[in-house]
């Protein structure tokens, strides 16, 4: 038996020309696909960073007041707690108190910090999100169930 060497441009073999089928433009599409993309008012970036500034401002750019107003009680609440917190630290510590209330109103002290950079990340995070799903076509509804029983579930448009 006797083996052949084949260069290697003999190998390449040209894919000849073939004509392409036509489209029918006269016929309507099968599936109408919805124009709903609308950019929101600020980047997803944007609104992130504003919220991780000052929890509630992304989503008030947003128009998503309610989700805003959480934020900044959250806000409020914590930043509050933790001025609290520390002001009853600094009594303690100067008027000699035990070491264990000591150090009880230390660990409140950093869990109420940890709530508040905690309420920075997640408004941040959901500012994002809220820009990135702006015009998502969806709407949570509820409707009666057979049995007398309700049923909750988001309910979706497709088409006009």
């Amino acid at each position: 038996m006797t083996w052949a060497v084949v260069p290697r441009a003999a190998a390449q073999v040209p894919i000849p020309n073939l004509p392409r089928p036509q489209q029918d433009t006269a016929r309507p599409d099968t599936i109408p696909v919805p124009q709903f993309r609308y950019p929101p008012p600020v980047p997803p970036l944007g609104a992130m960073w504003r919220s991780l500034l000052l929890p509630g401002w992304g989503q008030a750019v947003l128009h998503r007041r309610v989700t805003g107003a959480v934020f900044v009680f959250w806000e409020g609440l914590s930043l509050t707690m933790t001025l609290k917190a520390s002001d009853q630290l600094r009594y303690l510590r100067r008027t000699d108190a035990d070491t264990l209330a000591i150090r009880l109103k230390k660990q409140e002290v950093q869990d109420w910090a940890v709530v508040l950079a905690f309420n920075h990340l997640l408004a941040g995070a959901e500012a994002f999100v809220s820009a990135e799903l702006w015009d998502f076509p969806a709407e949570l509804t509820s409707r009666a169930l057979p049995g007398g029983r309700v049923g909750v579930g988001l309910a979706l448009y497709w088409g006009r």
